[in-house]
């Protein structure tokens, strides 16, 4: 699996934290070269990846933006010459909110970032990906992308999208050598989670009994399944949105 990454390109957007963070790392440690995006630059990622003599740069990059989007993939050409793997994770929880209540700025931010921000990415890595006759692509829903949760509809309806999306790209792009995938998250131990359980105790055991494992997720785990969607491994599979979520969907 190690050959298949050495001296390869991986994009990683919303790499400064989290479940970006850790894939960065992941594909950093197979020999990938890194181009990490985020609105917030983080400089404790990017000496994680040089002490494992990691190749990367970081980019400052909004997903919303059509001229960011196209500025990181430039860049990324630039640098390193093309691009091979993608995994588009740039994501925001928005506001909670009961449907009626959710404000309008609150469902334009939290579409434009999770479902337009993706649309984006793809739409200037897969001409990039066409050049070479392959790539990966790997972007990231979540569960709520595959069942409903009250109070976040703009989060829930901008998940669902990404399925959608990224189901259309794989088949358009199937014979073309580009593999299009989806990565479903549960409860993942992340910046994100923080907020929304502030950390508080109880608050934490009511997101723990969500999942049938009895726990929450670990980043490095979305991020393994993330770099196995995006190996050889897994060149039979596009069109998926796979669940990694301690049998959440499964209740």
């Amino acid at each position: 699996m190690e050959n298949g990454f050495k001296n390869k390109v991986a994009l990683v957007t919303g790499g400064s934290f989290g479940i970006g963070r850790a894939t960065a790392l992941a594909f950093a440690r197979k020999g990938a070269k890194v181009v990490i995006a985020d609105w917030i630059e983080n400089e404790e990622t990017m000496n994680l990846i040089e002490n494992i003599s990691g190749n990367a740069i970081f980019v400052k990059c909004d997903v919303s933006k059509s001229d960011d989007v196209k500025a990181l993939i430039e860049k990324t050409i630039a640098t390193f010459g093309g691009l091979d793997f993608a995994f588009n994770n740039a994501g925001i929880e928005g506001v909670s909110a009961q449907t009626q209540d959710c404000t309008e700025e609150n469902w334009d931010k939290t579409i434009a970032v999770n479902l337009k921000g993706i649309w984006l990415c793809m739409k200037y890595e897969i001409p990039e990906m066409l050049k070479k006759g392959k790539g990966a692509i790997v972007n990231c829903s979540s569960v709520a992308g595959i069942i409903g949760f009250q109070g976040f509809p703009a989060y829930v309806a901008s998940k669902h999208g990404v399925i959608g999306l990224s189901k259309t790209a794989a088949l358009e792009y199937a014979k073309l050598g580009i593999r299009v995938n989806v990565v479903c998250p549960g409860v993942i131990q992340t910046p994100m989670i923080d907020r929304l359980t502030g950390k508080k105790k109880e608050t934490i055991e009511q997101f723990t009994d969500l999942e049938p494992l009895g726990r929450f997720g670990e980043p490095e785990e979305i991020a393994n399944t993330t770099v196995w969607l995006c190996s050889d491994e897994a060149s039979f599979v596009t069109g998926l949105a796979m669940p990694v979520d301690g049998g959440f969907v499964a209740q």
